[in-house]
């Protein structure tokens, strides 16, 4: 493939190039997958007002999320794993956000630690938090990403348990991957990605092992992750992060109008409305779809950003003309980095980014802060 235009020929070429159980892991979702599919299904029939004889220049994409300058409102979404769709992989993907001006979202399960990104990333590093049983680990997790400088605490309300995924557990996903005949078999036609894992020491959850007691290696991590999932996380649990932390607070997983409120009530500065890209409760509403109701149940009194289902500029419009203030973009960019590394990670921004401003342009609009329903056909979008 010579010419990449979108984001479907970055998911291709990742297809190709990452060994199956992780590209798997990046493209699937729960049980049948239908919340999977909605996710990025109920963009479609959303339908954008096609304006003319406007000034289509100069065109700014620039906004704010919690505050903080982006050059569009968009952030790569805190994905597991990351490390293992290419080597080193979220350090590219940090320092392809950090060049283009978006904000990159650590994940607590990534490969490489906070330590690591934050010698490469810039000031829109944010870390992603998992509720352990284990509270002093979480305590530490949160003093470290402050000491890394992030810039936002985005917690994770939506995997207190882990979601049913079939593709997982038939693959036997582990990292690194468990030396059996299939994986052999496969990782033998990925000679670029094992290449780039001989190179590399990263090739295990960095923010975990050497930083629990007794967790020094994969067998006795994936006995430790097993049980700590809290399933008793509640709202007194939020409270104690937004104090321990003290700084700008995202809650990811909003999808309730009630949720959005007592995310309110609880002084976090932003919501994401999330299914965990349909990884968690299949059956669940689109995020597309859930987003009126939220952004009508707290108004501005929080901020509301959105993810999981977004794979174009027009996907990112289309949210932002709903309400979402910020977006994030997973399966994306980590298509980009699976299929070209760093250079995927940007490939997928600039797409993204283009899309976004032409789009914008076509329905009468040169700044993204004045786009609002009005770009959007009547009866073609969801409604509170």
């Amino acid at each position: 493939m010579t010419v990449i235009t979108c984001i479907e020929d970055l998911r291709r070429l990742a297809q190709r190039r990452v060994p199956r159980m992780f590209y798997d892991y990046a493209d699937s979702g729960a049980w049948t997958e239908s919340t999977y599919r909605a996710n990025q299904d109920d963009f479609q029939p959303i339908r954008l007002r096609q304006r003319v004889a406007v000034p289509m220049e100069p065109r700014s994409t620039r906004t704010t999320m919690v505050g903080q300058p982006v050059a569009m409102p968009v952030a790569l979404a805190p994905t597991g794993l990351t490390g293992m769709q290419h080597a080193d992989g979220e350090i590219l993907a940090a320092r392809a956000a950090q060049r283009f001006g978006v904000p990159f979202v650590l994940s607590t399960m990534s490969i490489c630690s906070i330590e690591d990104v934050a010698e490469h990333a810039g000031p829109g590093f944010w870390f992603q938090l998992y509720v352990m049983r284990d509270r002093d680990f979480v305590g530490r997790l949160i003093d470290r990403a402050k000491a890394a400088g992030c810039g936002a605490l985005v917690l994770t309300l939506d995997l207190q348990i882990l979601g049913q995924r079939h593709k997982d557990l038939k693959n036997g996903l582990s990292a690194p991957p468990k030396p059996t005949l299939a994986n052999l078999l496969n990782l033998a036609t990925k000679p670029r990605w094992c290449w780039g894992m001989l190179r590399t020491p990263r090739r295990q959850f960095g923010n975990i092992v050497g930083h629990v007691k007794g967790v020094d290696d994969m067998s006795s991590l994936s006995a430790w992750t097993q049980q700590q999932f809290d399933p008793t996380l509640n709202w007194r649990d939020v409270e104690w992060i937004k104090n321990r932390w003290g700084g700008k607070l995202i809650l990811k997983g909003i999808m309730d109008p009630e949720d959005a409120r007592l995310a309110v009530e609880s002084g976090a500065d932003a919501l994401v409305v999330s299914n965990h890209g349909g990884r968690q409760l299949d059956g669940a509403e689109s995020t597309i779809r859930a987003l009126p109701r939220i952004v009508e149940a707290v108004g501005d009194r929080i901020e509301v950003h959105m993810d999981s289902g977004i794979r174009s500029g027009q996907d990112v419009l289309k949210a932002r003309a709903l309400g979402a203030r910020g977006t994030y973009i997973g399966r994306a960019f980590l298509w980009g980095l699976g299929a070209m590394g760093e250079a995927g990670v940007t490939k997928a921004l600039e797409i993204i980014h283009k899309e976004l401003e032409l789009t914008m342009a076509f329905t009468g609009h040169t700044d993204i802060e004045t786009v609002d329903r009005s770009i959007l056909i009547p009866g073609t979008f969801p409604t509170a």
